[in-house]
């Protein structure tokens, strides 16, 4: 299970890795969908397997991408992306509980950028009784709970810097008691003025500086409409979760605790207000509880259809490559990928890469091309030299400023380097996770940059560790218990991310924040500043470039690869087009062939 906007699980990473054996047995990575899915059958139950629970269910704080699979299935956003069979296709916002993308032109962008009106469709309704409209007050509710005491969002930064009042209405939400009645009184006694009803279909934003990215935040699920008899209930308590209320195709049914979900058709969901969703089945049940190999094996079998917050065990891709099994999917399509695979954070809280010249000595020594065979080989993986992922706002194609012999690594420049710094034979001390394939890559980490003059001591650590232990606590950091450790990224949207890539990779060093090495410049800082604040993608794309290109030229990481992704669904399952917004298929849009 992995987090959107935050470092790789390397679990789901290993997933991915073993992709290399397949590949060099002869097997043709596929991508894409069922081809042959034909026309849509309604009826049946989709069955969803997987590990473990949702670890918040609640739209205000679910940050995962199951919570994403789930939230697909019984809510809805304003806007939000279409399960399209181009990766191209996906990127593009279109609306949903929205009647058109606020523009210039229609009149839904005024004041410069900074003011955006949104209108609502009527017939949109949750599923009370009798069912009612889904209104702006709604979508303010949930706007106003993001800074609950009790369970908050989990990127709040996306929020305080974009909406007027945020911060301040945030302030005093801090100081409440974490209490149904102390939370509700708070929510009515206090206006967010960025965020107003201004009718019972119309929604008005008002924003600090122009943000080109704020409708892609707005698609996000902590966005979700909110009913306001959610606020009877501890926001995502055991007392919420069994009392959730839908304006999606289906509905939670039942919840248990680490068992699963039961989820069917919304009797108020109207196929004409919901262009993106479907609800070909009549049921879903998602059943938790299960190991990875089990999972893969009732898929095979049939027992199940899709994957949960598992993906296909890596001693099993091989196989399924070599025979060509038109089950696994590999996405996105076309030359895209979807995550930051792995990159070097440099400890430069303390130690030998608070040296510019030594941390430039490891971006030349890193053999990455070794590391891509690790990790999948060149049908589903890459080498990068930027933390923006190709076909991304401010990709810089051909960028690279620390020239490697292809991928290969140049240790006799990272050498010249480390004797320019007086460093020669330094020792680092390189962090990893003991979860595969991550102990393969920090051996081949260490074989490249000891060939390049350094002295490698390897620190293993369980996942937990490796990112709460250490690189998430500058104190550990200061300490010098490690210099350089391996992450991976996987952004909150595609497209114009950079406020999801290139902001928390290099600023605002802090306990729990992502930028784990401590990196600060005010170069970077200031072209990340003109970046949020452009009226237009085009403009921001320029200044993500140069922020990217600069705070890789100042060696404050090292981007080694970018990934694709595997899944696996049964037999059955049609229609299944690889969506990158769930990292699997979509559930609302397959359908089963025996219905």
């Amino acid at each position: 299970m992995l987090r959107r906007g935050r470092a790789l699980a390397v679990g789901l990473l290993a997933a991915v890795s073993l992709l290399v054996a397949g590949c060099g047995s002869g097997g043709t990575v596929s991508t894409g969908s069922n081809s042959s899915a034909g026309t849509p059958v309604r009826g049946g139950t989709l069955t969803i397997l997987g590990q473990s629970d949702i670890f918040n269910l609640d739209t205000v704080s679910a940050y995962y991408t199951v919570s994403t699979l789930l939230e697909r299935l019984f809510t809805r956003q304003l806007f939000s992306y279409a399960d399209t069979a181009s990766f191209a296709g996906q990127l593009k916002l279109v609306p949903d509980v929205a009647t058109e993308i606020p523009t210039a032109a229609n009149g839904g962008i005024t004041d410069g950028g900074k003011t955006l009106t949104v209108h609502l469709k009527q017939g949109v309704d949750w599923n009370t009784s009798p069912a009612r409209q889904v209104t702006a007050a709604d979508f303010v509710r949930e706007f106003k709970m993001l800074c609950n005491p009790v369970s908050p969002v989990g990127a709040p930064g996306y929020f305080l810097s974009t909406i007027v009042g945020m911060q301040d209405y945030c302030n005093g939400f801090a100081k409440v008691p974490a209490n149904v009645s102390a939370i509700s009184a708070y929510v009515d006694g206090h206006s967010l003025p960025g965020v107003v009803a201004t009718s019972d279909l119309t929604l008005t934003f008002h924003l600090i500086q122009p943000a080109a990215d704020f409708l892609n935040i707005l698609a996000m699920g902590f966005c979700s409409a909110r009913p306001v008899e959610y606020m009877k209930y501890l926001p995502d308590s055991a007392q919420f979760r069994q009392n959730t209320l839908s304006d999606g195709p289906y509905e939670i049914t039942s919840y248990t605790a680490d068992k699963g979900f039961t989820l069917q058709r919304n009797p108020a969901w109207k196929q004409s207000t919901d262009t993106l969703r479907h609800n070909y089945v009549s049921k879903v049940v998602i059943t938790e509880g299960l190991t990875a190999d089990s999972v893969q094996q009732q898929l095979e079998a049939g027992t199940g259809d899709m994957e949960w917050d598992v993906a296909p065990p890596t001693q099993d891709i091989p196989s399924l490559l070599s025979t060509h099994d038109s089950n696994l999917v590999i996405g996105p399509s076309g030359p895209a990928y979807v995550d930051l695979g792995t990159y070097l954070a440099m400890n430069q809280y303390a130690g030998p890469m608070k040296n510019k010249l030594v941390r430039e000595a490891v971006e030349y020594a890193v053999n990455k091309n070794a590391i891509v065979q690790i990790l999948g080989g060149p049908q589903i993986t890459e080498t990068t030299n930027q933390l923006i992922l190709p076909g991304n706002v401010g990709y810089a194609k051909g960028f690279n400023p620390f020239p490697d012999n292809n991928g290969a690594g140049d240790p006799a420049k990272a050498k010249s380097l480390l004797t320019q710094a007086g460093q020669s034979g330094v020792a680092v001390k390189l962090l990893y996770s003991t979860t595969q394939p991550m102990p393969r890559v920090a051996q081949s980490l260490q074989s490249s940059l000891q060939a390049a003059g350094f002295k490698v001591t390897l620190v293993p650590a369980t996942q937990a560790d490796f990112y709460g232990k250490y690189l998430e606590d500058p104190t550990t950091s200061k300490q010098d218990t490690w210099d350089i450790a391996p992450p991976g990224w996987v952004p909150d949207w595609f497209g114009n991310n950079g406020r999801s890539t290139v902001q928390p990779l290099l600023t605002d060093p802090a306990p729990g924040s992502n930028d784990f090495g401590g990196y600060n410049s005010s170069a970077v800082n200031a072209l990340i500043a003109k970046a949020l604040a452009a009226p237009s993608t085009a403009a921001a794309s320029t200044y993500w470039a140069q922020a990217d290109e600069t705070g890789v030229e100042d060696a404050a990481v090292v981007p080694i690869n970018v990934q694709k992704w595997p899944i696996y669904h049964s037999s059955q399952v049609k229609g299944c087009i690889f969506f990158a917004n769930a990292l699997n298929c979509d559930p609302t849009n397959v359908w089963l062939s025996g219905g």
